[in-house]
Order: C-alpha cells, then sequence, then structure tokens
C-alpha cells in the first residue's frame, strides 16, 4: 500500500510541480534526488509504524492475549 501511496504522490506531485516551477527560486521542481529520498524516507516510517507494535504483540503469551477482555 505504501509503494501504490508513493506512485500515486509522485505522478501528482510531477503534475503540480509543473505549475509551481515559476514560484520556486532557482530549484528545479523535478529533481529525482529529492522524489527518491522523500520515497526512501517514507518507506522507513511505514516499516517503523509496522514493526514497533509487532514487536511489541510478539512479547505477549497468545493464550493469555486471548483470554483477557
Amino acid at each position: 500500500m505504501t509503494l501504490v501511496g508513493i506512485a500515486i504522490g509522485i505522478g501528482g506531485a510531477l503534475a503540480i510541480s509543473r505549475l509551481m516551477q515559476q514560484a520556486l527560486f532557482e530549484v528545479n521542481a523535478t529533481d529525482p534526488w529529492i522524489y527518491a529520498a522523500l520515497s526512501v524516507f517514507l518507506i522507513l516510517v511505514t516499516e517503523c509504524a509496522s514493526w514497533f507494535p509487532a514487536r511489541r504483540a510478539t512479547r505477549i503469551d497468545p493464550v493469555i492475549a486471548l483470554r483477557s477482555e
């Protein structure tokens, strides 16, 4: 889901960046390094948001978790 969101976001950003090119001062609106860096950052955030709760859940005994209300 993250990769789909990144793909849609990059497509939208490229479309809007052409409109905003006039507002940017000495900056290329379609710099591939920026898009790559933000994509990697979003993937890392997604991994951390998934990994921390999953790691915490593995420390709980399933029988105890199912019996508690």
